[in-house]
């Protein structure tokens, strides 16, 4: 198969069904591996899609600027989409992220700004902000509030997963939220398909869903510091709070027992899946998402032991 862009390599990922845990009989975990998107992760399919959107909507030419606060994986999937234009491009990244993902920015043409890490992600938007009245020409995608954001997963990784089933909906949908994006996406879509499926959210300690107080935490690329506005309550069967150290133990187990080097963020997604797992009757089929790859964890001692 010869492609002309990189771009046509993004979605249509694996769904893989993990085995070796303790799950009631004939129940199967099935989990969608992003990491497999040309950029290593699920925002992949995001960046294409705000930049087309921009684009469609004349929001942007391509001499303007895109300003956006990101974890990593949003402006790896944006700097891809953008290569096509030649266009500018500045991040905003809270200090405590890793440091792969920001070099991985950079080797696509952007600039990184950072700001403390104590502000969290909430800091970086308001930075972004800033930037943004400061720049001629410029356009903010704000993916933790963008509708484009939760639209991305409604028109891909929903029907990937019915596609992938046969045309079947799984009992149980289980993702993390960060942005809030994917799970919003898929779990409308879903929901439009069967009244009976669950969709549940996975957040860390130290995130705000499950009624928490927002705070730090090692687990990366979900935990939620304020209610996206995409986020209809309506959707959210169940929230599970994964601890770092659970998440973290899974992110290993993933990797030693499954051959999967994922990123925490899918160690905690795991962990929640098997405690979905023990709630639903015998021979559920509960599908999941692991965003991200391992590698771009590294410096953050992913691997690590307790």
């Amino acid at each position: 198969m010869i492609i002309q862009s990189v771009s046509e390599l993004i979605g249509q990922t694996p769904l893989m069904q993990i085995n070796g845990y303790d799950v009631p009989k004939g129940t199967r975990i099935l989990a969608k591996l992003e990491q497999f998107n040309p950029g290593g992760s699920i925002k992949d399919r995001l960046g294409v899609k705000l930049l087309k959107t921009a684009f469609e909507e004349g929001r942007i030419n391509t001499d303007s600027t895109i300003i956006e606060p990101t974890a990593g994986n949003t402006g790896i999937g944006i700097g891809l989409a953008a290569l096509e234009y030649g266009m500018r491009m500045i991040f905003v990244v809270p200090e405590k992220f890793s440091e792969e993902k920001q070099v991985l920015m950079r080797v696509l043409g952007a600039t990184i700004v950072n700001t403390p890490t104590e502000e969290g992600i909430k800091g970086a938007v308001e930075k972004a902000k800033a930037l943004g009245r400061e720049t001629d020409n410029c356009y903010l995608p704000l993916q933790f509030e963008n509708p484009v954001n939760p639209l991305t997963y409604y028109e891909t990784l929903a029907p990937e997963i019915i596609s992938d089933l046969d045309g079947l909906v799984p009992d149980s949908f289980v993702a993390g939220a960060g942005s809030g994006g994917t799970f919003s996406g898929v779990a409308q879509y879903l929901k439009e398909h069967s009244e009976a499926v669950r969709t549940v959210v996975v957040e860390p300690e130290g995130s705000i869903l499950g009624g928490g107080e927002p705070g730090p935490h090692e687990t990366e690329g979900i935990g939620v510091e304020s209610i996206p506005p995409f986020m209809k309550e309506e959707w959210i069967d169940q929230v599970y709070t994964i601890s770092d150290k659970e998440a973290f133990y899974y992110t290993k187990a993933l990797a030693r027992k499954n051959g999967l080097f994922v990123g925490s963020s899918s160690g905690a997604a795991f962990a929640a899946a098997l405690q979905e797992a023990q709630s639903l009757p015998e021979g559920s089929t509960i599908v999941t998402v692991f965003p991200d790859g391992s590698e771009r964890y590294l410096s953050k001692n992913i691997y690590k032991e307790n």
